[in-house]
């Protein structure tokens, strides 16, 4: 699980605005975070199908929204895309 502490760092870090924590851009970075902590778990509980699922669905609302950020914004995109790691 994400802690507060991370999570604030998080929205401070990608926010548009002061108290933006709904874009499109601090979404997707705390959706990041949030797979990789779900995917070192499995790495360690395997037969956690229930965890699995929801990573799953995490990375196709990750996806949706880095397909949404692209069509709007495509140099923001490709600046998030590079600082966060992801491969796309």
């Amino acid at each position: 699980m994400l802690s507060e502490a991370r999570k604030e760092e998080i929205i401070e870090k990608y926010a548009i605005h002061e108290g933006d924590t709904g874009s499109a851009q601090v979404q997707i970075a705390i959706l990041t975070e949030r797979i990789k902590e779900l995917t070192e778990h499995l790495k360690t509980h395997k037969k956690d199908h229930n965890s699995r699922r929801g990573l799953l669905k995490m990375v196709g609302k990750r996806r949706r929204l880095l397909k949404y950020l692209k069509n709007k914004d495509i140099t923001n995109y490709r600046d998030l895309i590079a600082d966060l790691g992801i491969r796309r």
